[in-house]
């Protein structure tokens, strides 16, 4: 991508050495996922297009699709007014969701309870 350096010198990291990142739906404007990211996979996803996150949980790179093949390329890269928090417009292929929906926000808050919104993608393969 173009001006990746720039755009690495503008990115404020927590103490974790994080950033948010949201990925959304290029065509339809629909967000689907939030996820973090550190200095080494923002660098990785500006020059190769695809999206690759860092995993909190198991304290490593996650490069989005390479187990599920549910990839994200990207086609755009925003930062906010801070420099906390970064937004990518991707293509995704598949369900973003590691529960096999389209998008993580598939359920919506009804008086106490949640309410699954959609279904999972048929193409879960």
């Amino acid at each position: 991508m173009k001006n990746s350096d720039a755009l690495l010198r503008e990115v404020r990291f927590n103490d974790q050495g994080l950033v948010c990142a949201i990925a959304q739906d290029a065509e339809s404007g629909r967000v689907l996922m939030q996820a973090w990211m550190n200095r080494d996979t923002l660098k990785e996803t500006l020059e190769t297009g695809d999206m690759v996150y860092w995993s909190r949980s198991r304290q490593e790179r996650w490069k989005k699709g390479e187990t599920s093949g549910h990839t994200q390329k990207v086609q755009e890269a925003r930062i906010d007014c801070d420099g906390d928090s970064l937004l990518f417009r991707i293509f995704q292929k598949g369900a973003a969701c590691h529960k096999g929906y389209r998008s993580c926000f598939y359920r919506r808050a009804e008086d106490t309870t949640w309410g699954e919104t959609e279904s999972p993608c048929a193409d879960m393969s």
